[in-house]
């Protein structure tokens, strides 16, 4: 697990203030349910800060600034692009980003208006994502958790985590789904990914896809990642409505489908014991069961 810093509102007014002087002054506050890889805070009325909570995530911050303001202008729905980068101090010890704040609400079931067409509006926009060129783009690496790489990574982990859990889920069907997704062959076509399609980092208005936030974990190469998403959040005919825009093959979807099952074991694992943790494991779990069924 990285080593997480600790950011408060006092740090961010400092840094703001000797490194960006044209927005001393601004309003800080902290964002709520600001996320676990970055601590964010608004600046302004229509900014926002976003400072890496431990080394492993700051690798990140290059890569936003050099790829985002190219992606964004082929992609049709708004994503962050950064105002401005920050380089360490004596207090905070990794680069951070000034980005312009988008509006909207954290995509959930509620909020959704339409889940089929919620579906096919984020199939166009990963449709249109895997369209850019990715010619010298990010490959998968720490600085993504190698989103985009083979399963085989995490392979090790999942098989821990599925000693662990039995008892708990149905250890014997998610090990055969598991298995098919690790022998499911990729192209070796590299395309652009998000590498984190979740509700976190969907948000809405009046009930549609408004925007795509937070691109730490984007890069080039394998984007069955990004279809863990059918899983976790869109409805049974969201679902079929997403991989028919998408065109997925089988053996992709087989792939996406590992992706969202190791996600839902990991979390399992790391929050079955905890009586504090039971509503995410409640969440992991019905990911899990949509999964396998």
């Amino acid at each position: 697990m990285p080593e997480r810093v600790t950011v408060d509102v006092a740090q961010v007014r400092r840094l703001v203030d000797e490194q960006f002087p044209q927005w001393a002054g601004l309003p800080i506050e902290p964002v709520a349910k600001g996320g676990w890889d970055n601590w964010t805070f608004h600046l302004g009325g229509d900014m926002l800060v976003r400072l890496p909570s431990a080394a492993e995530y700051a690798q990140a911050v290059e890569k936003e600034h050099r790829w985002l303001p190219t992606l964004a202008g082929q992609l049709p729905l708004p994503i962050p692009v950064p105002l401005g980068k920050g380089v360490p101090s004596s207090e905070y010890p990794h680069p951070w980003s000034v980005y312009r704040w988008l509006d909207g609400s954290t995509a959930t079931a509620e909020r959704i208006a339409d889940p089929i067409r919620f579906a096919v509006d984020l199939a166009e926009f990963l449709a249109a994502l895997q369209k850019v060129d990715s010619v010298g783009g990010p490959q998968p690496g720490i600085h993504n958790w190698y989103r985009g790489g083979t399963l085989r990574t995490y392979d090790r982990n999942t098989q821990s985590a599925l000693d662990e859990l039995a008892g708990h889920i149905d250890v014997e069907l998610a090990r055969e789904l598991w298995s098919e997704a690790l022998a499911a062959p990729w192209d070796g076509v590299d395309r652009w990914f998000h590498g984190d399609v979740a509700q976190g980092n969907l948000l809405v208005e009046d009930g549609q896809l408004a925007a795509v936030i937070d691109f730490g974990t984007c890069g080039v190469g394998d984007p069955s990642c990004d279809l863990a998403v059918a899983w976790t959040l869109l409805t049974k005919d969201g679902r079929e409505a997403f991989r028919e825009r998408l065109s997925v093959d089988d053996q992709t979807w087989t792939r996406g489908r590992g992706w969202a099952l190791w996600k839902a074991i990991a979390t399992c694992w790391y929050t079955y014991e905890d009586p504090e943790d039971a509503e995410e494991f409640a969440q992991a779990k019905h990911t899990l069961e949509e999964v396998l069924h």
